[in-house]
């Protein structure tokens, strides 16, 4: 969206006018065929070796967090498929039977993030949890809660190439409630919302944060439009969950990415997230 002066066909939000952009640019792209696609991508790592046994996993957890990710590998006996020179942060947990693997050490962001997300999907898996951290955008929501995304405002560029504009992009409701129902299994406190996803972190402006605080989004991270367009797309399956470790909501920087209080949650978003991707 753009502000700008009220012109035919534009529409109403907060306190500004917004008036639709034309974006991607080419027009009317979403009817076209990619040039390749990730089955092209599989095809050729089995042409040269690179998926020789490999098995999907029928779950994956995406994990941005490298702390995180080094806890897993050390306490699940974590092991690699035969897709290490390609992916080697794919790691399976046995105690699953295989059936359920983490992502990490892949990188931030929606572009990595939605091209790993097309990968699998190409490779065989079809569900997806996506948990990392996230900024706070309310008061109400300290350092250490958790949120469970449900929806998230496209501000970012990956999404727009797989759908037509608009200003969400929403999570898989069947596992998104699985995933909910676990958070109260384990007695998680948590906030259900929306969230804010930007792939420039270094320009979220005071004034977009005051913006999306007001209309009641409940915080800001870099990838869950984009998993969640990506996996409508292919129809697959994405729910995010986030911890909240930074906090915008006084329109003043607090980062504690560091603090107790997410590395607890964190582990504890982890322990739910695995026992509902193990579920059947």
């Amino acid at each position: 969206m753009a502000r700008g002066t009220l012109w035919d066909g534009s529409h109403y939000i907060g306190e500004t006018w917004a008036v639709a952009t034309s974006y991607p640019n080419f027009e009317g792209k979403h009817g076209e065929d990619a040039f390749f696609n990730p089955d092209d991508f599989v095809a050729y790592l089995r042409r040269n070796g690179g998926l020789d046994g490999y098995e999907p996993p029928r779950s994956i957890i995406m994990c941005y967090q490298r702390q995180l990710f080094e806890f897993i590998m050390a306490v699940e006996n974590a092991e690699r498929p035969n897709l290490a020179a390609t992916y080697r942060g794919l790691v399976t947990l046995p105690d699953t039977q295989a059936q359920v693997a983490v992502l990490g050490d892949f990188g931030i962001g929606a572009p990595v993030a939605a091209a790993v997300l097309e990968e699998f999907i190409a490779l065989g898996t079809r569900r997806f949890f996506s948990i990392g951290t996230a900024g706070s955008l309310q008061r109400d929501l300290p350092i250490g809660h958790t949120v469970l995304c449900d929806r998230a405002i496209r501000d970012e560029g990956v999404s727009h190439h797989y759908l037509p504009s608009a200003t969400y992009a929403a999570a898989e409701p069947g596992i998104t409630a699985a995933f909910e129902a676990e958070l109260q299994s384990k007695q998680i406190e948590y906030r259900r919302g929306s969230s804010w996803t930007i792939d420039t972190p270094y320009r979220e402006t005071v004034a977009e944060a005051r913006h999306y605080q007001q209309q009641g989004v409940l915080c800001v991270e870099m990838e869950a439009a984009a998993l969640f367009a990506v996996a409508e797309y292919r129809q697959a399956a994405v729910a995010a969950a986030f911890v909240i470790s930074d906090s915008l909501a006084d329109l003043v920087w607090d980062p504690q990415f560091h603090s107790d209080e997410t590395a607890t949650a964190l582990l504890r978003l982890y322990e739910a997230t695995r026992a509902v991707a193990a579920a059947p």
